[in-house]
Parts: C-alpha cells; sequence; structure tokens
C-alpha cells in the first residue's frame, strides 16, 4: 500500500509540472489556440440544421397527408382491400395501364360495369401471345373476332351461332320486325314461313323472280284468307313426274282467250275448255262434238 500511493503522488506531481510547463509555452509566445467553430461558419451550420429540420418535418407532414388522402391501412390503400381470395376493389376504379387478372367478378348482388371513354376490348390469347378472339365494343358498333359465334341459354340449349360455312338459329321461331320486311340476296332454305296471326304472308321480288322448290312438294295453305299468285310476264306451275291439282268448289279462269267458232243460230253460252301443244289454254264454244280443233289458230 505504500508503494501504490507513493506512484499515485508522483503521477499527479508530474502532472502539475505539465500544465505549468503549457502554461508557460503560452505566455512566453502570446499565442491562444481556440478549438471548435466559431464565427459564421457557426451561424451556417446552425441555419442548415434548422433547414434540415424543417425540410424533415414538411416531409414526415406529406407523408402523413398521403397517408391519409390514399386511405392506407393494414388491409390496403383506397378502394383496393387486399383479401385471401385476392385483391377487393370497392367503388369506381381507373386504370391507366393493361389489367392482368385471372378473374374478375362483382361482389355479391351487384352487377359488374366496364366504362370507357371510346372503347372496351376483350382479348384471348394463345401461349404465343397470338390474339384467337376478340370482343370491342365502341360508341358505334360491337364487334366481335372469332372462329366461331354461339348464343346459348342456361341450360346449354343452342340460340345463335355463326362461323365461316353458316348461321344457325336453334330459337323454336325467328321474328323479324323490320317495317320493310327480311331481304334475302340469295337462297333461303326453310322448313316452314309462317306469318303472325291476323297478318298476312307475302313473299316478293320486285325485280326477279320468285322461286320455290321442294324435293317432296311445296305446300301452301291460307286457312283464314285468300291465296293470290302474281306476277307480270308468266307464272309457271310444272310439275315433272306428277300433276297439277286444282280442287276447289270454283274455278275461275276470267281472262281466257275465246275461239271465233259460232253455230249459226246458237246463243247458247256453254264454252270447252282446249288447251294448245304449247300448254296455252283457251275457251272455245261448246257445239254437238268437240270444237277446240276448229279454233285451233288460237295457239299460233
Amino acid at each position: 500500500m505504500p508503494w501504490t500511493f507513493h506512484l499515485a503522488s508522483e503521477e499527479k506531481k508530474m502532472s502539475q509540472e505539465q500544465y505549468a510547463h503549457r502554461n508557460t509555452m503560452q505566455s512566453s509566445e502570446g499565442h491562444v489556440y481556440k478549438v471548435g467553430i466559431y464565427g459564421w461558419r457557426k451561424r451556417c451550420l446552425y441555419f442548415f440544421v434548422l433547414l434540415l429540420m424543417i425540410l424533415i418535418l414538411v416531409n414526415l407532414a406529406m407523408t402523413i397527408w398521403i397517408l391519409k388522402v390514399m386511405n392506407f391501412t393494414i388491409d390496403g390503400m383506397g378502394n383496393l382491400r387486399i383479401t385471401e381470395k385476392g385483391l377487393k376493389l370497392e367503388g369506381d376504379s381507373e386504370f391507366l395501364k393493361p389489367l392482368y387478372a385471372k378473374e374478375i367478378r362483382s361482389t355479391t348482388g351487384n352487377p359488374l360495369y366496364f366504362q370507357s371513354a371510346r372503347n372496351v376490348t376483350v382479348n384471348i390469347l394463345n401461349e404465343k401471345s397470338k390474339v384467337l378472339t376478340r370482343l370491342v365494343t365502341g360508341p358505334k358498333a360491337v364487334e366481335a373476332h372469332s372462329q366461331k359465334f354461339e348464343v346459348q341459354t342456361t341450360m346449354g340449349k343452342l340460340l345463335f351461332s355463326a362461323d365461316d360455312n353458316e348461321v344457325v338459329v336453334g330459337a323454336e321461331r325467328l321474328r323479324v320486325l323490320g317495317a320493310e320486311g327480311t331481304v334475302f340476296p340469295k337462297s333461303i332454305e326453310t322448313s316452314t314461313i309462317r306469318a303472325d296471326p291476323f297478318k298476312e304472308l307475302r313473299l316478293e321480288s320486285p325485280t326477279r323472280s320468285l322461286i320455290m322448290e321442294a324435293p317432296k312438294g311445296v305446300h301452301i295453305n291460307a286457312e283464314a284468307g285468300n291465296f293470290e299468285a302474281t306476277c307480270r310476264t308468266e307464272l309457271k306451275l310444272e310439275s315433272k313426274d306428277g300433276e297439277i291439282m286444282l280442287d276447289a268448289a270454283n274455278i275461275k279462269l276470267p281472262r281466257l282467250p275465246q275461239g271465233s267458232y259460232s253455230p249459226t243460230g246458237s246463243r247458247q253460252k256453254i264454252y270447252e275448255l282446249c288447251v294448245c301443244p304449247n300448254g296455252r289454254l283457251f275457251l272455245s264454244q261448246a257445239g254437238s262434238s268437240s270444237t277446240c280443233q276448229i279454233n285451233s289458230s288460237v295457239c299460233l
């Protein structure tokens, strides 16, 4: 213990001597060296520190304001919510760039709207990013580009189908409500053409001929009205292997030409229906025997 105390006393004595020697050197030279930042440098440092604090506070305030406006929460931000099934959007949403999703659906009981200032386009791509099917809804038209277009009921029954080869209407009845009727530039194939109740059915070809053909016959029936066939030049009824039957209580041919033969003093108005070799019909005043041969000049 005496040795330790002696060492501490020696160190204290040496420190006092060094301090006295340092003061003696400063006093003898007449110079004082100050350690630190003083003057305008100190004021600039304080100014930059103050400016940095202001910027930090403004940045913090702006961040808090953005979080408040965008409605950032633990579950998402704004109308966007993150759920176990995916992303959920509430209210109106606007996408400025393409949206890629596996499934898009509305909430239960609410409709799903797609709204655009120009058009809405839905593309179906293959693994090579080639467009297979495209649906474009624009301000002037709705266009569908695909190999085949189908419309089905909820039960899976085909209502309408269209492709390069044919157009199929699977409904039980096809109704055309146009005021000018329906125009078919080419042929039409159907099993039945029928008008609505209490309305007439009219088949018309204004500038060309109207041809009705069937492998097993054409049946025309007007149960509650008249049947009229009108043409400008010729009305032709042709049966290649069968017969043409006119079955009615009265058959009238009011404009048939008449032969000039008339027996002397005969005033009877009984006529004979004659047929020319070319199929032309004419009337000949009946006699005791056939007078068709006498009036065959009508066939010329």
